[in-house]
């Protein structure tokens, strides 16, 4: 069945201008028109918002970010709150957060203000390229879910049907890199997650309005270290000198990709992303380099691999540690071998919940005559802040955001015509979960 999911042909979506109103209630009716009437309000704030540069290293510009959401949610009568990022050296999260007098469902919905592009990238503005589409840093990942996300709850709020929610709402400063430790750096979002029975991400998954997630792989960093008897090359194979450390890195790596055990798990992947070998080795974790001393006629003493490693559960993750494990002590002669596994994302799988959701949400989006909605395949989005709520809640998806391509690149392109459609979908789908629809 879950497999099956995956692999379901996308539907038709019908882009009508209108909704189908005979599918909606009165409230939800008004809700469509509001976010109609105020999407040129909506644009404004996306692009004030993606002209505002927010690389998450440049923290001040995060947190300006943060300001001018924050006045938004505190517009909509919103508590907010900044949680300062010092202690795991980001800029910080900011917290919304509305209490509802006859709240009925409490909901977690999670966004972030950081980019990958910092200052010194020469992407730094909203542009128009046609009349639906428009570049900019983090136009899709994430700002225009942030703005989505806030005229989903204005709808909710001029219908009078935000009384029935109790929200709170998660904007991270570290999504695209995150704080260390994580435990430090993810705690806001998990304990706003073990309040929640439920929770939204506004990510824009795959970048196709057509889809969501109800399952993303973790991600996790794996280092390989390996050390060899150093000699001249001519006695390499000696019983006393053996293979060297780089052979014995190239013997594990070859391992890992032909093994059948790790190459045959549905949604597992495992790469190594950087290697360096040779005499001596300088590694700097802090930028990500490591450089190496060797001449061609010495046995190599070190060697280092890093890479990483992406599952789509906790037991998959664990049976793939083992294995890769098991494999790295097969040392060749004359060799030794250790890996270190680091904490990262975890896996969020397509649980019975998260399925219920999505079904909800499709049902949301023929109502508006916008097209049923399908699961993204696991292996075409990455890792995202909603994975660190989904063990704490009864159903998750995740993908609710703006629309668009090239995501992470100079090229990033938002869909515009996703804006008001994603806020319709959104506001629909919370307001029939406070109505007990679950």
């Amino acid at each position: 069945m879950k497999k099956l999911l995956w692999h379901l042909t996308i539907a038709l979506v019908v882009l009508s201008a209108r909704p189908a109103l005979s599918a909606l209630s009165n409230s939800e009716e008004r809700m469509a028109d509001f976010i109609d009437r105020t999407n040129p309000a909506a644009l404004e704030l996306l692009i004030e918002s993606v002209n505002l540069n927010s690389g998450t290293m440049n923290l001040a510009g995060v947190r300006k970010v943060g300001e001018l959401f924050s006045a938004e949610f505190a517009a909509l009568d919103f508590d907010v709150e900044w949680v300062d990022g010092a202690p795991f050296e980001r800029a910080g999260h900011l917290l919304a957060r509305y209490r509802g007098s006859d709240a009925q469902v409490k909901v977690l919905l999670i966004g972030h203000l950081d980019t990958v592009f910092e200052p010194d990238s020469p992407f730094q503005t909203f542009t128009r390229v046609d009349g639906d589409n428009a570049t900019g840093p983090g136009i899709a990942d994430m700002k225009g879910g942030n703005v989505i996300m806030l005229r989903a709850l204005a709808a909710l709020r001029d219908a009078g049907a935000l009384e029935q929610l109790d929200v709170t709402v998660v904007l991270t400063g570290d999504e695209e890199l995150s704080g260390s430790p994580l435990a430090l750096s993810k705690q806001a979002l998990v304990e706003a997650a073990r309040y929640a029975d439920l929770a939204i991400g506004f990510e824009n998954g795959d970048g196709d309005y057509r889809t969501a997630n109800v399952a993303r792989r973790g991600s996790s960093g794996w280092s390989l270290s390996v050390s060899g008897t150093p000699a001249h090359s001519s006695q390499v194979f000696r019983e006393d000198i053996g293979s060297g450390a780089i052979y014995e890195a190239a013997r594990i790596l070859y391992s890992f990709h032909e093994d059948e055990a790790l190459r045959g798990e549905q949604y597992l992947t495992f790469n190594p992303g950087r290697i360096a070998g040779g005499t001596t080795l300088r590694n700097n974790e802090a930028d990500n380099t490591t450089s190496a001393f060797g001449k061609s006629n010495v046995v190599a003493e070190s060697a280092r691999v890093e890479g990483d490693i992406r599952a789509l559960s906790a037991e998959q993750l664990a049976r793939a540690q083992a294995r890769m494990a098991e494999i790295v002590a097969e040392n060749l002669p004359g060799t030794s071998a250790s890996i270190r596994f680091d904490e990262g994302y975890p896996p969020m799988a397509p649980a019975p919940g998260n399925l219920r959701l999505l079904e909800l949400y499709s049902q949301v989006s023929e109502d508006l005559g916008f097209g049923a909605v399908t699961a993204v395949n696991p292996l075409r989005a990455g890792a995202a802040d909603i994975s660190f709520a989904a063990d704490y809640v009864e159903m998750a998806i995740d993908g609710l955001g703006m629309s668009g391509t090239e995501g992470h690149t100079v090229h990033e392109t938002g869909y515009l015509p996703a804006l008001p459609m994603q806020a319709k979908r959104a506001a629909l789908l919370l307001h029939r979960l406070a109505g007990g629809q679950r």
